[in-house]
């Protein structure tokens, strides 16, 4: 049996190896998930590191936004494991995932925005919740600071549909930065927008990523949205991961799929 100063000592190493980029933030194992007959992910295994982005392609019905449903504790897998930061979230309580939750930030599809709320509002709708003891002078604060850092100064006052698409995706990015989350997931951040949206969006991703240092999880359908701003990229198809690696990896795979995919993206 370990001692109590051993298992601490442990813990510190862990910890230690996370704040030096070494250790995996989020770890998914051996992940499974069925809807009824419909098996979804097949046994997904993957990790991210503090400060690298991983992006998840594959084709529609690939399970990609399961994948990310799963490690925000919104599902559970039929079996495997979903570790952040070293702790196994598949068997919490609700109420300590939803501690585990405040460390990560999630931009939506659609942004998600609230629509009878301002954009003030929508991003500071987490802090309101979360950060109770916070003074409101110090919220404000944090909110026009966020709103800043994704170019969306001076439109506090404006209602979501008063805002483009690419717009919208900034705020909810500055939503899924209001509470210094450490890991970042991100849903489709490029879809429904135009090339040059795209593109802006892209260089906020790698912007905020260079500034906050989070362990990052993009799921996409955008090959080249994927390839601008991953450190690595994991192909999955028929809820089985093909190949995960730099988008070089990619290109010399000899692999069938993978050489498909690229020449359809």
């Amino acid at each position: 049996m370990q001692s109590m100063d051993t298992i601490d000592q442990i813990a510190v190493t862990r910890e230690t190896a996370e704040e030096n980029g070494s250790a995996p933030v989020v770890a998914v194992e051996d992940l499974h998930k069925s809807y009824g007959s419909q098996k979804v992910l097949n046994g997904i295994s993957l990790t991210v590191t503090r400060g690298e982005t991983l992006a998840v392609l594959g084709r529609s019905g690939t399970g990609k936004s399961v994948l990310l449903r799963l490690i925000i504790g919104l599902e559970k897998p039929d079996s495997g494991s979903v570790r952040i930061h070293g702790q196994d979230i598949t068997g919490m309580p609700l109420d300590e995932i939803g501690d585990i939750r405040k460390k990560m930030g999630f931009l939506f599809q659609q942004g998600a925005l609230y629509d009878s709320l301002t954009i003030e509002q929508n991003v500071a709708f987490p802090l309101r919740h979360h950060k109770k003891t916070m003074s409101k002078s110090d919220q404000d604060e944090r909110v026009s600071a966020l709103l800043a850092e994704v170019g969306m100064a001076g439109q506090s006052e404006k209602m979501p549909s008063d805002i483009s698409g690419g717009m919208r995706k900034r705020v909810g990015l500055a939503r899924a930065l209001v509470l210094e989350p450490d890991i970042l997931l991100l849903d489709e951040p490029t879809a429904g927008l135009d090339p040059i949206s795209a593109a802006e969006i892209d260089e906020l991703v790698l912007k905020l990523q260079a500034e906050h240092h989070m362990a990052s999880i993009v799921v996409t359908h955008d090959l080249h949205s994927a390839k601008t701003i991953a450190d690595r990229l994991a192909l999955l198809n028929e809820g089985n991961v093909v190949i995960v690696g730099s988008f070089q990896d990619l290109q010399e795979s000899d692999i069938e799929f993978v050489g498909e995919f690229l020449r359809h993206s």
